[in-house]
């Protein structure tokens, strides 16, 4: 009998299965690109293995992005994929629309945080979370050069202020890089923070398929490109690709990633019309599926 048991040791995974082979060869193809170039603020990591199928090969702790120039205000370990993903979202979105908005640069990204080997929103019963794979990233609000801070929680719902259009805008533009984007009016789990991703939903004819909510306004989304002919995209993590698994009994309430507050509902809003951000260039050919985030969704 207990060599049918498996351990519940960690973080109390009922089972052990294999991590998806594409993990592992989307983190090699970025490092063997060197698509990420390792530094005093991006510093290579030992591989983690597990509990479970949790862990990366290549993780990275990272403290800044854009050279130094853009601080995380906590240490992240994330897969290399998501350094290129979050470096060209800083670039192409956060920095032009941060200029437009309010004529200065962003300075610090604030998070929740990245690695952790756990449930979709810690639910019970859940499959893993991209979380889980270094994979994912929670960013609850931004400062500028002058200090001054948006706030996801606070000025999301700020309807006509520059800071919620501004959030509306890099939220927007992150649907380009990453392919899980989600926000207030998501679900009742982001009311507070972004959580961007690179979960793999699949192919469509123009590239990996993308889960963005809420959907952004039509003015900041992107052309469409040709149709495929495929279904919309799946909902979230859509256990394809992952394994299972049951957090133990004891585990605690849920954890909605951040200080606890009033959840507000999904609010109106009228997005003014800005420039477009522009748009990263097509895959590299040879990349797995959604291995290198140069595109878009969750």
């Amino acid at each position: 009998m207990g060599a049918a048991l498996f351990s519940l040791a960690g973080c109390g995974w009922l089972e052990r299965a294999e991590r998806p082979a594409w993990r592992a060869q989307a983190e090699n193809y970025c490092l063997a690109r060197d698509l990420v170039k390792p530094s005093a603020y991006i510093e290579p990591q030992p591989e983690i293995d597990g509990p479970g199928i949790c862990g990366l090969t290549h993780p990275f702790k990272v403290s800044a992005l854009a050279e130094g120039t853009v601080a995380v205000d906590k240490n992240v370990t994330i897969g290399c994929p998501l350094v290129v993903a979050l470096e060209a979202w800083l670039a192409e979105i956060v920095q032009p629309y941060a200029q437009a908005d309010f004529g200065e640069a962003v300075v610090e990204l604030e998070a929740f945080g990245a690695y952790s080997c756990r449930s979709v929103d810690n639910m019970y019963g859940a499959p893993l979370s991209e979380h889980s794979f270094g994979n994912a990233i929670d960013v609850s609000g931004f400062r500028l050069a002058s200090g001054r801070e948006i706030v996801i929680v606070r000025d999301w719902k700020k309807t006509g202020s520059q800071e919620a259009t501004f959030l509306r805008e890099v939220h927007a533009g992150a649907c380009q890089h990453f392919t899980t984007v989600l926000g207030p009016g998501a679900d009742v789990f982001h009311y507070n923070h972004f959580h961007l991703d690179l979960a793999m939903h699949g192919s469509t004819s123009t590239g990996p398929r993308r889960y963005c909510r809420p959907n952004p306004p039509p003015d900041l989304q992107p052309p469409p490109g040709r149709p495929d002919g495929l279904p919309p995209a799946p909902d979230l993590d859509e256990p394809m690709d992952v394994a299972r698994a049951s957090m133990r009994p004891d585990a605690g309430p849920l954890d909605l990633h951040g200080p606890s507050a009033a959840i507000p509902p999904p609010v109106a809003f009228e997005v003014k019309p800005a420039p477009p951000p522009v748009l990263p260039p097509d895959d590299i050919d040879g990349a797995p599926t959604s291995a290198i985030p140069l595109s878009k969704d969750d």
